[in-house]
């Protein structure tokens, strides 16, 4: 083969959106009934962060970078990334690497870490108007609540944006379970069987 030639090897695999829905879905389902004070403490909580929002996102990822779809592979992936220092940081306030850490720890630090998420969701939510709607209205749901969790975590109007962010989240979890049933079922049955409306079409 010549250097001016490529090769181009296509996997065929399931589409992968489903499993990083579902694993959104568990991670800020569980998360959110420990903000909305339904649940308390956080131990069970990493759990699901670190196996569902960072493992299935994670894997969802890889297979969604095979499919050559590179919205999709970025978006499980950073999120993917984003639970899985979080569940860390959890972790590190609680003790679980030492004292020294812990005593170390500055909230602040979390806020500018959803700051920088919230600039990359809100440049990832132009591209889910060209996915579907029921994406779309997910994105900006997560743009609320990085939102949220950003002032929050700078002191910013503590018990308001703690109860924006619950309900956001809970709502995302609300919205990525539809959505994963929709990709599953609209699949699996070969027509619309649960409607996710069709990509807006502004910007392609």
């Amino acid at each position: 083969m010549s250097a001016a030639e490529t090769q181009k090897i296509k996997v065929t695999v399931a589409n992968p959106t489903a499993l990083g829905l579902f694993g959104l879905a568990m991670v800020t389902l569980v998360a959110s009934s420990q903000k909305l004070g339904l649940t308390t403490g956080l131990s069970f909580v990493i759990v699901y962060a670190l196996f569902l929002g960072a493992t299935a996102q994670l894997i969802a990822c890889i297979f969604d970078f095979l499919h050559d779809n590179i919205w999709g592979g970025t978006v499980f992936g950073a999120y993917a990334f984003f639970w899985y220092a979080v569940a860390t940081a959890w972790m590190m306030k609680m003790g679980v690497f030492g004292p020294e850490l812990a005593a170390a720890c500055d909230v602040k630090q979390l806020g500018f870490a959803f700051l920088g998420y919230l600039i990359f969701s809100v440049l990832m939510t132009l591209g889910a108007m060209e996915v579907s709607k029921l994406i779309f209205i997910t994105m900006v749901v997560i743009d609320i609540l990085l939102a949220a969790l950003s002032l929050n975590a700078f002191g910013v109007a503590p018990h308001e944006t703690h109860m924006i962010g619950a309900y956001a989240e809970l709502t995302t979890a609300m919205l990525s379970f539809y959505g994963c049933g929709a990709v599953v079922l609209n699949t699996f049955f070969g027509k619309v069987f649960l409607p996710v409306g069709k990509p807006f079409g502004i910007f392609k």
